[in-house]
């Protein structure tokens, strides 16, 4: 309120007493110079006020006996309150606060995980965009600009631009073996955009989704804010093990990160996704695949997607440019079964009314043009040799105290801590010294099954690496000295 005029503030002020009967109808009002002097405002903001509250029929003039509270303006209630003084109810307070949100608001709004649990450079808010290719990013947003297609002004129907949808099926289809036709693919707004659709789409409230433990929480967030039951499943060196689901459990969802699960960074075995697959099967269950950093891989060829192997049609595939581009581009993409391709695409329609279509368009030149493999390639050759100087760092500081365990691929690194060790205190002493990380611990929805911190080097710059490295190996051993 403190921006607004002062006649709108004092509107507001009595339109709400008026309104939850805190003014009841048929209170007379103070005269315009008495409210004035109570208030120590000018009877000009008074009158303004009162003319508007008239205009809209809030309050009645009647000639020679004052001002009263109009018997309509009031929403009707079982019990009127008890009149209040009129400048009391006209000076300005908070009137809401966060125990007037829905019960899902309250579990969004007490999660918070972005703050607590997304992983950022360690290097702390020195971001590094250096690696994409702006000049040539801006070329091809200006080439679209100055063509003036009218059509990339409106929404995106049909599930977004078809050259874009058509190079991303070309795409994944040779480099993550993907089985997939142009209409299969659905762009989104980015992973959470497209965790969100998935969710509305196939599971209803208390269906039970499984997820990876430990897990993303951006994932967590969505299927929690959907009123959706969270079963944890653990994670072992091969994945995720359905031996260890809650006996009995019979999944909706089933929610994954085969190619490099997050955080712990391995590598989903084949046995387990064929498992996994045909227990999708039997249930009439939903996999979503989420493969937000697969072209990340520092050594080996990219591992082939679970939705390769998916006979049955039973996996959705999630992808992102963000890892790859930049976070801000929020271009996302899913490529769903067939029989869902319709459905998917009506409901992005009717629930976001999609658009960023001269975004699509010059992503789609960037990808035809070759740009895209060539960026994709340099990244590679560029954060592994950011890896390999930031492990080399950390095994010099940590030696035998821990040991680091994530596959070469990714924007991040897990060091293992002992299981007795506090990893949410060595991360807030790491802090302390400027250096962001994360507690392993913090992922997990139950008891953490082991301990760690887990280390963010994308977007962190070069130069930073060896001094942060530094630091925090010298945090880790003076926390595990304690």
């Amino acid at each position: 309120m403190g921006e607004l005029p002062r006649y709108r503030t004092l509107y507001e002020a009595i339109r709400h007493a008026i309104l939850s009967q805190q003014l009841p109808p048929g209170a007379r009002l103070p005269s315009t110079r008495e409210l004035a002097r109570d208030l120590e405002l000018s009877r000009n903001t008074v009158l303004s006020t009162f003319e508007a509250l008239l205009a809209e029929g809030y309050i009645l003039a009647r000639a020679g006996s004052g001002t009263f509270v109009a018997h309509a303006a009031a929403a009707p209630k079982s019990r009127a309150r008890k009149p209040i003084d009129v400048a009391r109810a006209a000076t300005p307070s908070s009137r809401s606060g966060p125990e007037e949100l829905s019960r899902r608001g309250l579990r969004l709004a007490r999660f918070q995980g972005g703050r607590r649990l997304e992983i950022q450079p360690l290097s702390g808010p020195e971001a590094d965009f250096t690696l994409f290719p702006m000049k040539q990013w801006q070329r091809l947003q200006s080439r679209q600009l100055r063509q003036g297609h009218l059509e990339l002004l409106d929404y995106a129907t049909k599930g977004g631009y078809l050259p874009l949808r058509r190079a991303i099926a070309d795409y994944v289809r040779t480099s993550r073996a993907v089985r997939v036709e142009v209409e299969q693919i659905v762009l989104t707004a980015g992973t959470q955009h497209s965790l969100d659709l998935c969710a509305q789409l196939l599971g209803d409230v208390g269906d039970t989704v499984w997820m990876e433990e430990p897990g993303y929480w951006g994932a967590r967030c969505i299927f929690e804010a959907c009123d959706l039951r969270i079963e944890p499943v653990a994670v072992d060196t091969e994945g995720m093990n359905p031996d260890q689901a809650p006996r009995g459990s019979r999944p909706r969802l089933i929610y994954l990160t085969p190619s490099n699960q997050y955080p712990l960074g391995v590598a989903m075995s084949l046995a387990r996704r064929r498992a996994l697959l045909q227990i999708a099967a039997r249930e009439r269950a939903w996999i979503i695949e989420d493969d937000y950093d697969s072209e990340l891989r520092y050594s080996g060829r990219p591992l082939a997607s679970l939705q390769g192997l998916d006979t049955e049609q039973r996996v959705v595939y999630v992808g992102t440019f963000s890892k790859v581009l930049f976070p801000g581009i929020k271009i996302g993409y899913m490529v769903v079964p067939a029989a869902l391709a319709e459905p998917f695409r009506s409901a992005l329609y009717d629930l976001q009314r999609p658009g960023q279509l001269t975004v699509q368009a010059a992503l789609a030149d960037f990808i035809e043009r070759g740009y895209f493999v060539t960026h994709i390639r340099r990244l590679r050759q560029a954060y592994a040799e950011r890896r390999e100087l930031l492990v080399g760092v950390l095994n010099a500081q940590l030696g035998k105290l821990a040991q680091i365990t994530s596959q070469p691929a990714g924007l991040h690194l897990v060091i293992r801590l002992p299981d007795a060790c506090d990893d949410q205190r060595l991360a807030a002493l790491a802090g302390e010294q400027g250096t962001t990380v994360r507690a392993l611990s913090d992922y997990y929805i139950g008891p953490p099954a082991s301990r760690g911190l887990v280390v963010g080097f994308g977007y962190a710059p070069p130069d930073k690496l060896a001094t942060h490295g530094r630091m925090l190996g010298h945090a880790v051993r003076a926390g595990l000295k304690r």
